[in-house]
């Protein structure tokens, strides 16, 4: 049977502040010691191999399984224990974290370990994502829900800008097996907060709304005691409930705007994103910023200030949207025209970007891209979760994992090569004017359901 909370709006007034408070503190203390060491991981794989093959295969096995987990991981949310699935991640995330750091501190690792490592932190993330996500609604009411969202993304933007500082700075002065333990210490730190939110729930019931659900639970009752025969019905059930959440979100209006919104955006304007260092190396390398507060003048000054730049925007756009956001969205129809008007930005900034006539313009315009960044997602996860019926939140968030995850590296496979073959600003031109169909049909699917009601 799928996991069904009490009720979403069965939270005590205190109740739910205390155990939103905790699940993002632990969050924070999470994301930060893993950003810390997934920077640090990279880092020295760039120092010691300076092979583009090598950040390859690094960025394959530290981003992919996250997104081919996802289709089990949004399953496995909507069936078993939330909290547990937030949790159970980290720990073992923990446990080969310390065995990469004896690997290291014994002086046999190597790349083939590493990479390991790397899948198995990024799979437990295509598990835990979906969960916490899910889970959010069932601890907190749903007119709350864009607030706490836009916090999250707030401390994610945070993480952005700390994580990569501190790690610039251990790099140098410690070992890389003792940093590895900062993700270990922060791991559990982050187990114990979730571990100290006691929701109650229903006993669990099917979904009314979820036929195609039930049809999936019916594998477990035909499962063979042997292993092999487990997994197979393992994997039927759990694509069962992926084609379950894809006919569900499909037939939804505004939950298929978002998806299909946020796929075309992460395939034509993160991917962009993504060269943005290359744009700077390649525009920029020979020009210096001199403002009097702020002196860019070496390669290494302005990949850190476009960095800056944008961590800085999602920053301020998170902020934005929980305080002001959160007090004049209240219905899903105003967070998806804010979400289709902040895609449309975000498309233009990325136009910008490529025709930015000097450097103060660019990181101007950079921190406008944050900001636009920022203001779409927490209004697409909101409408995810209060648009979804309970018992399919988790697979409407591991399908839309599983489709952006997918989609960064699919548009990188299109724009990474254009940028060697034609000027690098018309790569962001393109990328940017082909993200404003999807702030368009977002839009209209805002304006229909306005109309319908």
């Amino acid at each position: 049977m799928p996991y069904v909370s009490e009720s979403r709006a069965s939270v005590g007034p205190d109740l739910w502040i205390r155990h939103i408070t905790l699940l993002l503190t632990g969050q924070a203390f999470s994301l930060l010691g893993s950003n810390i060491v997934q920077y640090a991981l990279w880092w020295w794989i760039v120092l010691q191999e300076k092979s583009g093959w090598s950040m390859l295969l690094a960025t394959l096995f530290g981003v992919l399984p996250q997104g081919i987990v996802s289709i089990f991981g949004g399953s496995m949310a909507d069936r078993y224990n939330r909290k547990m699935l937030i949790m159970l991640p980290d720990l073992i995330i923990a446990a080969v974290t310390v065995f990469l750091s004896v690997s290291f501190s014994m002086g046999w690792a190597n790349l083939a370990i590493l990479f390991i490592v790397l899948f198995i932190r990024s799979a437990g993330g295509g598990v835990q994502t979906p969960a916490i996500q899910a889970f959010i609604p069932d601890i907190a009411p749903t007119g709350k829900l864009l607030r706490i969202n836009s916090i999250y993304g707030v401390i994610n933007s945070v993480n952005l800008i700390a994580a990569p500082a501190i790690a610039a700075v251990l790099i140098n002065i410690v070992p890389l097996w003792s940093i590895l333990l900062i993700d270990v210490t922060t791991a559990i730190i982050g187990v114990g907060f979730v571990a100290c939110i006691r929701p109650t729930h229903k006993k669990p019931s099917p979904s009314a709304s979820s036929a195609a659900s039930a049809t999936a639970n019916n594998y477990g009752a035909r499962q063979s005691k042997g292993p092999i025969m487990l997994l197979a019905a393992g994997a039927r059930r759990s694509f069962a409930d992926l084609k379950a959440g894809f006919t569900y979100a499909m037939s939804h209006s505004m939950l298929k705007g978002v998806i299909l919104g946020d796929a075309l955006t992460c395939f034509m304007s993160v991917a962009p994103m993504n060269l943005t260092l290359l744009l700077m190396t390649r525009e920029y390398s020979d020009i210096s910023l001199k403002l009097g507060f702020i002196n860019l003048t070496t390669a290494s000054d302005k990949l850190a200030a476009n960095e800056l730049g944008w961590s800085i925007g999602m920053l301020l756009g998170g902020a934005l949207m929980s305080s002001l956001g959160a007090k004049l969205l209240s219905n899903s129809r105003t967070q998806m025209k804010v979400a289709a008007y902040s895609v449309a930005i975000v498309g233009l900034s990325i136009v910008g970007l490529g025709l930015a006539p000097n450097l103060l313009t660019y990181l101007l315009i950079d921190l406008v891209s944050g900001i636009s960044f920022a203001t779409c997602v927490g209004p697409m996860r909101t409408i995810m979760q209060s648009e979804s019926d309970e018992t399919m939140v988790g697979r409407i968030f591991g399908l839309d994992t599983t489709i952006t995850t997918f989609a960064m590296p699919l548009g990188m496979l299109i724009f990474a090569p254009l940028a060697d073959i034609i000027p690098i600003s018309w790569v962001f031109v393109a990328g940017g004017l082909l993200t404003l169909p999807g702030a368009w049909y977002m839009l209209s699917i805002a304006k229909k359901n306005n109309s319908s009601h």
